[in-house]
């Protein structure tokens, strides 16, 4: 892609609430009526084939809270704290081990949190046993971790290392003193590029860096002398969200009053020249907030239609079923969704119990799997072939979307996509909105009475 220009009146039009669909329906769709017994026959059922595994680990202890933060996290000093929960996981591996096809093999594995670097080097290790001594993990597994370099030694680096981790994802949000003070989060531009040195040092494969914009006291000049640092540690993709300013869900962050945050319109600004510069040194807009080296696997997969998207964002790996331990973590198999216990205390109690600590779940109708796959399919492929949707689904696609397609014709006169009789291509200006392109085929979104979403820019 050449150099992505922002038309930032479209971005303010369509700058409204709506789900990232990392899951279709959406996680608020989710529900405590699904029970355990009717849970259990389809987990039991999905594990007599050999479907490829995807494993998530969701370690939720940090030392101190950033205030910006959206994730689910356990803010302890306790070092203790995290050699306790690996029991935990220990006893939910076991329990979900006698469900499991022992030739099913794990292609991808990911560390999130929280800060899975406040796990000790030996803890990390004893992870790395118990993931390899419970499943069949491919040779060339894809092992990711979310890495914080506060705190973070070479020890760590090497222990990731000795397990198998082969990728890793850096927060860095801003490099800014001014706007690290506010939100609660010192990480001197020095301590990011020594700790980029020790991952690459340990043959790392690939390094992704995450930047916040929206955050306080950001301006277009500030965020570009970030942008230019981040750019000379040469990245091989970068993660750049969008501030979800969501109080009402998450209280702590009312501490970021709304006179310290950036205005929509410098939002906006911190958007357009984020993506400006990042397509102008040749990285691709993946779409929505990510951006790839043109030789990445994911603009190699976006490339050859064999891109995916999942809980952790895009990936490279499709049809591997997501097997995901601890806390709050959100599984996904053929046709259902379940999430772990969310609080921490009612997680141990579970797992104490001998139950799957489970708390939520869903249970996808026939309609939801035809919108997964043609969401899915929108916002990897940034485009839809009708025909081929129609024998993938086993619809005639023009007509079963009739409505949706006929939806359509505001974001085509505004240059989010193009069509034919065959099909819809999502425009570089598209890109941007993916979001809102994909809202046209959410069954859900019309029943909405609640404030549920962050907005899409």
């Amino acid at each position: 892609m050449n150099t992505l220009n922002v038309n930032l009146d479209l971005i303010k039009k369509y700058n409204v609430p709506g789900p990232r669909y990392t899951s279709y329906p959406p996680a608020t769709h989710f529900t405590e009526d699904v029970k355990l017994d009717a849970l259990r026959p389809l987990i039991v059922a999905n594990n007599t084939g050999e479907r490829d595994l995807s494993l998530y680990f969701h370690l939720p202890f940090c030392y101190s809270l950033c205030w910006y933060c959206g994730c689910t996290t356990v803010i302890t000093t306790k070092q203790s704290a995290s050699g306790s929960y690996l029991d935990y996981i220990e006893k939910e591996l076991a329990m979900m081990k006698q469900f499991l096809n022992p030739r099913r093999k794990v292609v991808q594995f990911h560390f999130g949190g929280g800060s899975p670097t406040f796990l000790t080097p030996d803890e990390i290790r004893r992870l790395g046993e118990m993931i390899h001594s419970n499943f069949n993990v491919s040779p060339d597994v894809e092992a990711s971790v979310e890495v914080d370099p506060r705190r973070l030694t070479q020890e760590h680096v090497k222990a990731f290392q000795d397990i198998g981790v082969n990728r890793a994802s850096l927060g860095v949000q801003d490099n800014n003193p001014e706007v690290q003070k506010a939100v609660h989060r010192i990480q001197p531009f020095e301590m990011t590029a020594q700790v980029t040195g020790w991952l690459r040092d340990c043959g790392f494969k690939s390094l992704n860096i995450d930047l916040i914009y929206g955050l306080p006291f950001q301006t277009p000049e500030t965020f570009n002398k970030t942008l230019t640092e981040i750019l000379s540690l040469n990245p091989d993709r970068f993660a750049v969200f969008n501030y979800a300013h969501v109080p009402w869900i998450k209280p702590h962050q009312r501490l970021l009053k709304d006179e310290m945050l950036p205005s929509p319109e410098v939002k906006m600004d911190l958007l357009k020249l984020t993506i400006e510069r990042l397509t102008s040194v040749g990285y691709v807009y993946i779409g929505m907030d990510h951006f790839a080296k043109s030789t990445d696997e994911l603009a190699v997969a976006q490339r050859q239609k064999t891109l995916q998207r999942n809980f952790q964002g895009y990936s490279t790996h499709g049809g591997a079923d997501i097997y995901a331990f601890g806390m709050s973590s959100i599984s996904q198999a053929d046709g259902i969704y379940w999430q772990n216990e969310k609080e921490l205390p009612d997680y141990y109690r579970a797992v104490d119990a001998g139950q799957m600590p489970v708390h939520k779940a869903y249970i996808m109708t026939d309609d939801d799997k035809i919108r997964r796959q043609t969401i899915m399919r929108l916002m990897c492929d940034l485009g839809l072939d009708y025909p081929a949707m129609s024998q993938k689904l086993g619809i005639n696609f023009t007509d079963y979307f009739a409505t949706e397609l006929a939806s359509l014709n505001d974001l085509e006169d505004d240059g989010l996509l193009q069509r034919t009789a065959q099909g819809l291509t999502v425009t570089d200006l598209g890109r941007l909105l993916v979001r809102n392109i994909a809202m046209r085929f959410d069954a859900y979104l019309a029943q909405e009475k609640e404030r549920r979403y962050s907005r899409t820019i």
